[in-house]
């Protein structure tokens, strides 16, 4: 399984390539920030035909085409472009996220940066890798000394007070917050050590399902805001190398 999961993210990869900097048209979902292109549509194509052709009866919730209509235990949760602003204004950091679930619990994760070849992958209880590399979390032990990443949902303008409470809590508090644009790579750079914790509300499970367990597998912690169990269905969470995680709870909780 986790060799088809790598195989079509590489597929959808070369889609998301063929059209980078050539896109001809993007619409807009629910709002102005919410955007889709052809190449979303086209790599989202290329991963199910993959997916399919191997599991006709697996379930599949995508971010583009909703969930399908099978009852099985079996689900793949695929986002085909995460970081679609960033792709259309040919910002190089946007990626493809693949995680297979039973019963709603992650399996395997894949998440994929095709512009600079970066494949992030795990299998649950089996260690977590950047392309054929073992990874691990940071060491960082303070969120002073903390370099951390966050984001925004496509609703914040309608009340940014409340997403920015928290926001500006944790920028006063630690080294440095990034705002890159793509949930599941920011979670894939926490489990490689590159960020020491991620925090966001607003999610989905394609955001944050292939990510999340490639922290926990890289030896990080995730969980709600409230500390409690996180699943791909959980709406909000914090992500980190383990260490910080007490006082990330902390900062956000009372913020």
């Amino acid at each position: 399984m986790i060799e088809l999961a790598i195989n079509a993210a590489r597929a959808a990869g070369e889609v998301l390539l063929s059209h980078f900097g050539k896109l001809k048209r993007v619409k807009h979902k629910t709002s102005f920030t919410d955007l889709v292109t052809e190449a979303d549509l086209e790599s989202e194509k290329r991963i199910i035909k993959e997916i399919i052709a191997k599991f006709p009866d697996h379930g599949i919730l995508s971010e583009e085409s909703g969930r399908n209509k099978s009852a099985s235990s079996s689900c793949w949760i695929i986002d085909p472009l995460d970081g679609t602003t960033n792709y259309t204004h040919q910002v190089p950091f946007f990626g493809i996220s693949i995680a297979y679930t039973y019963d709603r619990e992650a399996i395997l994760g894949v998440v994929f940066d095709p512009y600079n070849e970066l494949c992030f992958n795990c299998t649950k209880g089996k260690g977590a890798f950047l392309n054929d590399t073992r990874i691990g979390v940071s060491t960082v032990s303070s969120v002073e000394e903390g370099l951390l990443a966050t984001g925004f949902p496509n609703e914040v303008c309608q009340n940014p007070d409340h997403y920015l409470r928290s926001f500006k809590e944790v920028l006063c508090r630690v080294q440095g917050v990034r705002r890159p644009g793509s949930a599941a790579l920011d979670l894939a750079y926490v489990a490689c050590g590159r960020f020491d914790a991620f925090w966001e509300e607003g999610l989905k499970p394609w955001d944050t399902a292939a990510g999340c367990l490639i922290v926990e597998e890289a030896g990080g912690r995730v969980t709600r805001y409230d500390g409690s169990h996180w699943n791909p269905f959980s709406p909000h969470l914090i992500a980190s190398n383990g260490i910080l995680h007490a006082q990330m709870l902390d900062i956000i909780v009372n913020s």
